[in-house]
């Protein structure tokens, strides 16, 4: 998949380092703050992860509100021609999340550094130090209830019985199974499949994801393919974010993430849940 200006979902580092100087193209660090003022890629702004979560314990992932949500874009200085590319040094989980927050507004000018800061660093490429602060402009975000990319407790309630609809977890095993409990309830959505968002990454390859053939193999062994819609989750949609890009990179057209995710739905008295694997 590629955005319409032809920059790939999927970025590897010698490709962003070729497109740095390129006017509108915003590269968004989502590490610690502390790491990125250490080192970053040249001309990086630095973003706050909190700052792309609404937190009503005990749903911990929740999507802030239109008027958060413009409130941080303007910040960052996004128009809408703006192409924004983003890692971070945990696994590109934060970085996927803004991405995946991006779609739900309908911004459309999105990559994500393949292997994210470790890649970058590990491989010699360019790094400054210090902090760099945006250019503020207003970005408008209208009402998010109707987006594609996104699916809340009530949709995936109407929906669950879809044969055309499948839940992939993006959370261990032992999480998913019940075994590992981090909420009120264990166990996970009936019916749903698991894939450890860990196994879609390499670490020999500075945590870059893994080949498409890989990552379709992985995904059609569970009953994922491209023609049915995929909702997915973890426990906050940190991991699945990850899950979400890959799937899009993949080309699957109906793709939706969970925000509240376990947070919300294991710690909810009357969502169904079933345990094992």
């Amino acid at each position: 998949m590629s955005t319409p200006n032809d920059i790939p979902l999927i970025l590897e580092p010698d490709e962003l380092e070729q497109l740095l100087d390129r006017p509108q193209l915003l590269v968004v660090d989502l590490s610690d703050i502390e790491k990125y003022r250490h080192r970053h890629v040249p001309s990086a702004v630095h973003l706050e992860y909190s700052r792309l979560l609404r937190q009503q314990p005990p749903a911990m992932g929740l999507l802030p509100t239109a008027a958060e949500l413009a409130a941080v874009f303007s910040e960052l200085g996004l128009t809408p021609d703006t192409h924004v590319v983003a890692y971070d040094s945990e696994g590109n989980g934060r970085a996927s999340r803004l991405l995946w927050t991006l779609d739900v507004v309908g911004h459309e000018g999105y990559s994500l550094l393949n292997g994210g800061a470790r890649a970058w660093f590990e491989e010699g490429h360019p790094a400054e130090s210090g902090v760099n602060l945006p250019a503020a402009s207003v970005y408008t975000v209208e009402d998010t209830d109707n987006a594609d990319a996104l699916a809340d407790r009530k949709w995936i309630l109407d929906n669950l019985q879809r044969d055309d609809l499948v839940v992939l977890d993006a959370r261990s095993a032992d999480e998913f199974s019940g075994l590992d409990r981090r909420a009120a309830r264990a166990g996970h959505i009936p019916g749903a499949v698991n894939l450890n968002w860990t196994d879609t990454t390499d670490p020999a390859e500075n945590g870059r994801l893994r080949p498409a053939g890989e990552l379709m193999e992985l995904l059609t062994d569970r009953g994922v393919t491209p023609e049915r819609e995929v909702v997915t989750h973890c426990q906050t949609h940190h991991r699945s974010s990850l899950m979400w890009v890959v799937l899009k990179s993949l080309g699957y057209g109906r793709v939706r993430g969970y925000p509240g995710s376990w947070s919300e739905w294991g710690n909810h008295p009357d969502t169904p849940i079933a345990t094992g694997r």
